[in-house]
Parts: C-alpha cells; structure tokens; sequence
C-alpha cells in the first residue's frame, strides 16, 4: 500500500504538540511546584482578558481576518511585549513556537499549548539550531512557525536571526506583526516593557508584507534579510504603537496603505 501525502489541511486537523528538550535544566522542588500554578494563573487572565478584545487589523489578510488553514505556512515573528494579544489572536491554529527550556519556558509552554500551539523547545544558550531543524519539519508539514524575535531575555527590540535562517533553509517567507493596545498596563521594571490589555481595550494588529526567503543565500545575504526584517518590525511597531493617538483622517490614510 502506497503513503498518501495528506495536504495542510488534513495535517492541521490533528492537535500539535510538539516538544524538543534539549537537556532539561535542574529545578528545585519550588520551581517544579510553582510551574502549574504560575501556568494556571497565567492561562486564567488570558482567557478572562482575551474574549473581550476588540481587533482591527491593517494589512496581512492572508494571516488575518481572512486566513485559512490549508493556505501554505509561514513564518511569524513579533515583539515579547505583545505576546498576550498575539497568543489569543492568533490561537487554535496548530502553529508552532520557538520557547525555551529554562522555569519560564516550562509554564510558557503549559499556557501556549493549551491555546493550541505546539512548542519547539530549546535552550536559550545551546541546542538552538536544533530547535530550528524542528521548526523546519512542521512547516514541510504545513504549519507554521512563530518567534517572540527578541526574547526571551532581550534586549528588547532587538531582533535574533532564526527567522532568517529558517526562511533560508525552509524557502518559507516571513511575516512580521505587532499588536497596539489603547488601554493596557506597561510592566515598565521588565526587559520587554510587557503589556497586558485590559478589559474591554481595543487593540491594532498590524501585519507587514511577506518577506521573502533568502534560499542559498551566502552570509552576507542572510544579514541583509534579517536587518530587513528588523526594519520592518521597528515599522509595524511605529504603527501600532501610535495608531490611538492618530486623528480620524491619519488612521483612514493608514488602511489605504496597508489594506491594499
């Protein structure tokens, strides 16, 4: 009997976890406790604060307002400090994020995967080419693949290059967005300046064009995408952040350059 090849569709259908330890790192007693309920808290405000969430996205309607789950995948990359918005918005879509295996990365990963996203674990310091080669698997598979760019210690605003070098192994276009929020808490002591919307808050989702993949590209090549993708998540950025301050006229000027 001959394999039949399933389509992206047909693979998404299936619930995705996906886990890559690489060396586990030793916790006390009292991380291994606080794991579960730090996860648990931490899946409780989301899923209290995301329902209420008013979006409007500018631009990437293919990963927007009008995805569907059997057009070819992509690979994400965004800001840590939008992560609670971005995780809601874009949930129970079987894609896959880079999370590491030190105590944050292991109650991340209980609240990421019950939002229906799958995990490609790594260590933060070793093993992250490994964690790529994952990445790469599932996106020959048809899902996609996602990265907070500048965690998970910082500095913030600083992209890493795993984007790049995966578009380059994959052939697979990247996709950047960042989440403005008109009302929200700034955790202003963290290196993220990490956001958490509040009740009811409207928020923006703005979504650059595709950046397409450097395959076979030599170093230089694959610098020159990863400072394109920088400049196109400090402009998304510029958007979103600004985006409630705009007067009427400037938001209409804004979704004529985007919604195109």
């Amino acid at each position: 009997m001959t394999d039949q090849i399933k389509t992206p569709a047909e693979v998404r259908e299936k619930t995705l976890v996906v886990h890559f330890d690489t060396r586990l790192p030793k916790l006390s007693l009292g991380q291994r406790m606080q794991i579960p309920i730090i996860a648990w808290a931490v899946w409780a405000v989301i899923r209290v604060l995301g329902p209420t969430l008013r979006f409007e996205v500018l631009g990437g309607q293919r990963a927007g307002r009008d995805y569907r789950p059997d057009q070819p995948p992509n690979i994400y990359a965004f800001w840590h400090r939008c992560i609670i918005a971005g995780a809601w918005y874009f949930r129970n879509r079987n894609g896959v994020l880079m999370n590491t295996t030190n105590f944050d990365g292991q109650w991340t990963r209980r609240v990421i995967e019950r939002l229906g996203y799958g995990t490609a674990q790594c260590s933060s310091t070793r093993g992250g080419l490994r964690g790529l080669a994952v990445m790469a698997q599932r996106l020959k598979e048809g899902f996609d693949a996602a990265f907070t760019i500048d965690g998970p210690r910082g500095p913030c605003y600083v992209a890493k290059p795993g984007p790049a070098m995966l578009a380059r192994r994959t052939g697979r276009p990247i996709v950047v967005f960042h989440i403005g929020l008109e009302r929200a808490w700034t955790l202003k002591k963290t290196w993220d300046l990490f956001q958490i919307p509040k009740l009811f808050t409207r928020a923006i989702l703005v979504i650059a064009p595709p950046i397409a993949a450097g395959v076979d590209v030599n170093r230089e090549g694959l610098e020159e995408k990863h400072q394109e993708m920088q400049r196109m998540l400090d402009r998304v950025r510029g958007v979103a952040e600004t985006w409630f301050s705009l007067t009427e006229a400037e938001q209409e000027r804004e979704r004529a350059l985007w919604n195109v």
